[in-house]
């Protein structure tokens, strides 16, 4: 195999794009991933990096170009995540979307991947101004100018985002207009080597109501009428009370200039970590403390933490695809794993005998609880927890689940939940996926047990690589092999000895989990 130096530059012709958008060409059978490279260009790269089967390089010049290629419309494009492909045509991109998905079957293989239909992903028409929630990094320059946006992609770069084309032009608006009252009113933000403040901004809107609730996520305590939050223990120094951030004239300006305001949060999150939130959140400023959004041919309520996706209008048709596949039966019983606020479990409640959802996040099931008493759906009931401890508490009351849906994280279904849907596995079940890797990855125990009648890709965030997609699932007759879960097994028997460590005797036996 060819040996390449950091900074050689090379000719190469692109073969394929990887799972994050990137091109890849192959030197003497070794692959190398360029960012911005499209198939069947001819491209001029320099080599930034040497991993043991491939390397990674950055795009000098395209010699040949594609007849897909367009111009990106973002002016901040090429400094933000190098899995944006807004320099592909659109057509392409969603074609692009489906092989992503036959890239990560092919690399997990799952029983009978090759059989599997792929269908067509469903884009949309118009492909700007659809995230309708944003979560910017704020940071004030040398100048004093106070900027918001996302980091650089393996950087500390803070990108500033002060026209991003597939934001909600209002929550775009909203932002900016928050940067400059942070200037006006001099307030403190968050630096990790200097001082505590503002580090993060949340603006959600509604594109059923057009209302719009905020968060402003600080690291040090907020005044607000001469009250201090969180309470502090003991008197701080002015050092201290030289970062708190005084809201008053905040606050009145924000919610005076946009009267699509409804709700105004602060989360404290002190600590030095790359999660965005703490565990403590007040609400400032409500005329509601939830904002009204519609999906599917029904309403419901979010609170400013309740996670939701973030293009309503796909929500729209992703949960279609998703009940589609579901086929709902008047005799169903539904579990709703990673329920959030209940949205794809109301649009079949109607339909089945029952739902019951959970998930571990209690702003949303607080809200999924609420939102389903205002929607008169009696036979839905909603838990905080996780799924693999719920369910065979379920199961053991006579509520066996004969549908299930789930829609994990990018991190795809956690092994213990996988484990108890192969020991109590429903009929059907659907399979919503933010991460096609993670995906395939799951589909190696579920295909055991279940027939992957289709697997529909819908496009939820054009112009980058990520897709989302809706897997149809039957139960087969026989499974055609048990899986076994044996580091779960070890695993618990390591947290029923400490458990018996601590108490000061000895552990009981455990026999079959």
């Amino acid at each position: 195999m060819i040996n390449l130096k950091i900074g050689q530059k090379l000719q190469l012709e692109i073969e394929r794009m990887g799972i994050n958008g990137e091109g890849i060409g192959v030197i003497s059978g070794r692959l190398v991933f360029i960012p911005y490279a499209l198939p069947g260009e001819e491209v001029l790269v320099e080599i930034t990096e040497n991993a043991r089967n491939f390397s990674r390089a950055k795009l000098v010049k395209i010699i040949e170009k594609s007849p897909n290629r367009v111009k990106p419309q973002d002016r901040a494009y090429h400094e933000m995540s190098q899995s944006h492909i807004m320099h592909l045509s659109y057509p392409m991109q969603l074609e692009f979307k489906r092989d992503v998905m036959r890239q990560a079957l092919e690399k997990y293989k799952p029983a009978g991947w090759r059989n599997y239909e792929l269908r067509a992903t469903l884009g949309m028409e118009n492909t700007l101004g659809y995230r309708n929630k944003l979560q910017f990094q704020v940071r004030r320059l040398n100048d004093g100018t106070v900027i918001a946006g996302l980091y650089q992609e393996g950087t500390h770069h803070l990108v500033n985002l002060d026209n991003c084309l597939v934001q909600d032009p209002k929550t775009q608006e909203i932002i900016n207009h928050i940067c400059r009252l942070i200037e006006k009113f001099d307030l403190p933000v968050y630096d990790e080597r200097k001082i505590g403040g503002i580090r993060t901004v949340m603006v959600r809107r509604s594109q059923k109501t057009g209302e719009v609730q905020i968060i402003f996520v600080t690291s040090t305590p907020i005044i607000l009428d001469g009250q201090v939050w969180p309470e502090l223990r003991e008197e701080p120094s002015k050092r201290q009370k030289n970062s708190f951030v005084k809201f008053d004239k905040m606050l009145s300006a924000l919610t005076e200039e946009f009267e699509e305001i409804v709700t105004v949060a602060v989360n404290f999150h002190p600590r030095k970590t790359s999660e965005i939130y703490g565990e403590r959140t007040q609400i400032l400023f409500n005329e509601k403390e939830t904002i009204t959004e519609g999906v599917l041919d029904y309403e419901f309520e979010l609170s400013p933490r309740a996670f939701y996706q973030l293009n309503s209008e796909q929500a729209n048709v992703l949960y279609g695809e998703a009940v589609k596949a579901l086929n709902p039966k008047k005799d169903d019983r539904v579990i709703d794993a990673y329920c959030g606020v209940g949205t794809i479990g109301f649009a079949v409640a109607k339909r089945v005998k029952s739902v019951h959802g959970m998930d571990i996040t209690p702003e949303s099931i607080f809200d999924a609880r609420e939102n389903a008493k205002r929607l008169g759906l009696k036979n839905c009931h909603y838990e905080i927890g996780k799924a693999e401890r719920i369910i065979p508490n379920w199961n053991k009351s006579g509520h066996r689940a004969t549908a299930m849906i789930v829609d994990p994280p990018r991190t795809g279904l956690d092994d213990a939940l996988l484990e108890t849907i192969t020991k109590f596995p429903p009929e059907k079940m659907v399979y919503v996926s933010c991460n096609v890797s993670t995906l395939a990855k799951d589909l190696v125990v579920l295909a055991n047990y279940y027939k992957v009648e289709y697997i529909q890709s819908v496009d939820m965030f054009p112009h980058t690589a990520r897709t989302e997609a809706v897997v149809k699932l039957t139960k087969r007759d026989e499974p055609l092999k048990i899986v076994k879960f044996e580091h779960l097994e070890e695993e618990r028997k390591a947290e029923a000895f400490a458990k018996g460590k601590k108490r000061g005797r000895r552990p009981q036996k455990y026999g079959k989990y």
